[in-house]
């Protein structure tokens, strides 16, 4: 695995909703995949980055999955197949091994406030 520039914390994110925080920061594993190329992540991984700092999430909880473009538009990288990611950024959340909850490449709320609802 490697890391995700676009994971660093955006230093202007807000949040003034603690249900959100306080249900990130319960026992989940994030499989976070994603490129440093594209849009779609840099415009929503930097929020969900400081959603978890903010959360208390420990690094080790928190896995990053670069993802390559092939020519035909295929996604190519660590855990691609295995998760069978399509889009991103995609957001696996797991809990004691098992996947609990997954975002995939956009909706009309953040990251960590989709993924919270479904926790």
């Amino acid at each position: 695995m490697g890391t995700l520039q676009t994971m660093q914390p955006d230093a202007d994110w807000e949040s003034d909703d603690a249900a959100v925080l306080e249900t990130l920061a319960d026992d989940y594993v994030f499989h976070v995949f994603g490129g440093d190329w594209c849009g779609d992540c840099q415009r929503q991984l930097p929020a969900f980055g400081a959603a978890l700092a903010a959360a208390g999430v420990d690094a080790d909880r928190i896995h990053h999955y670069p993802v390559e473009k092939r020519a035909d538009g295929s996604k190519t990288g660590p855990g691609v197949d295995e998760y069978g990611i399509e889009y991103i950024p995609t957001v696996v959340v797991e809990r004691d091994g098992e996947e609990v909850a997954r975002f995939v490449e956009d909706a009309d709320e953040p990251i960590a406030t989709y993924l919270a609802a479904r926790l």
